[in-house]
C-alpha cells in the first residue's frame, strides 16, 4: 500500500483540527454475520446482491433516496420485488450490521475532547443510520462538525464533502488532519489541501496526533 503523508508521523506537527471517518475508524465495518443476515433477508445470490448494495449506495448515502426507496432500487437491480415488510427487516439488519464502535477509538475521540483538541466527523451515512448513531452514542455531541453525507449532499470521496467541512470549520485545509480507512478518500482529501492520515492502527493514528501511548 501506498505511503500517505503521515509516513513519518513524529515530525509533522500536531493538526489544528482532526477530522475522523467514522466507519472503519470509529465505528466497526459490518460484521460477517450482520452481512450474511442482510443477503439471507435479500435472498438469492449473495455477490449479485452485494453489486447491488453497494453500486446504488451512494445516492442512498448522500441523501438522494430514503432507506424505502433505496431497498426498492436494489430489487430492480436483482429483477425482483420486496414488498415493506421485507423492506422493514433489510433497513433494521442494515442498521445493526453497521452498529459496532471501537471502543479504543471512542475513548480517544473522549481523550482529545477533554482536551480541547478540536475534533469533527465526516462520515459517509444515510439518514436511518444516522439518527440510529445519535440516538445511540453520546460520544457525537465531542464533535464540533458533525458532517452525515445524508444530510450536507455530498459523499466522500466527492470534493463537495470536503469543501464542506472546511466552510463549516471556517478552517484553511492545511490546518485540518483527515483520518479514514480509505486511500481513495485520504486522497481526495489531499487533493482539497488537507492533510491525510491512512488509518490502520490507533497507535500509529497516536503517533500521528503526537500524542502518547
Amino acid at each position: 500500500m501506498t505511503p500517505m503523508n503521515d509516513s513519518h508521523p513524529t515530525r509533522a506537527t500536531a493538526p489544528d483540527i482532526v477530522l475522523f471517518d467514522m466507519f472503519g475508524v470509529i465505528a466497526r465495518h459490518q460484521s460477517e454475520a450482520g452481512k450474511e443476515r442482510l443477503a439471507a433477508i435479500a435472498g438469492g445470490p449473495a455477490a449479485a446482491f452485494w453489486d447491488a448494495y453497494w453500486g446504488l449506495r451512494q445516492p442512498y448515502d448522500r441523501g438522494d433516496v430514503n432507506g424505502v426507496a433505496y431497498w426498492k432500487q436494489v430489487a430492480d437491480s436483482l429483477g425482483t420485488s420486496f414488498d415493506d415488510a421485507r423492506v422493514a427487516r433489510l433497513v433494521e439488519a442494515d442498521l445493526a450490521s453497521w452498529s459496532a464502535v471501537d471502543d479504543t477509538l471512542v475513548a480517544l475521540v473522549e481523550e482529545l475532547a477533554a482536551a480541547r483538541q478540536p475534533i469533527a466527523l465526516l462520515s459517509n451515512i444515510p439518514e436511518e443510520l444516522a439518527a440510529h448513531y445519535e440516538e445511540h452514542h453520546s460520544w457525537l455531541e465531542l464533535f464540533q462538525v458533525c458532517a452525515f453525507s445524508c444530510r450536507i449532499g455530498h459523499a466522500k470521496p466527492e470534493p463537495g464533502a470536503y469543501r464542506w467541512c472546511l466552510d463549516a470549520l471556517g478552517a484553511e485545509p492545511g490546518r485540518v488532519l483527515f483520518v479514514d480507512d480509505r486511500e481513495d478518500n485520504i486522497r481526495a482529501a489531499e487533493d482539497a489541501g488537507v492533510r491525510g492520515h491512512l488509518f490502520t492502527t490507533p497507535t500509529r493514528l497516536r503517533e500521528a496526533l503526537r500524542l502518547g501511548a
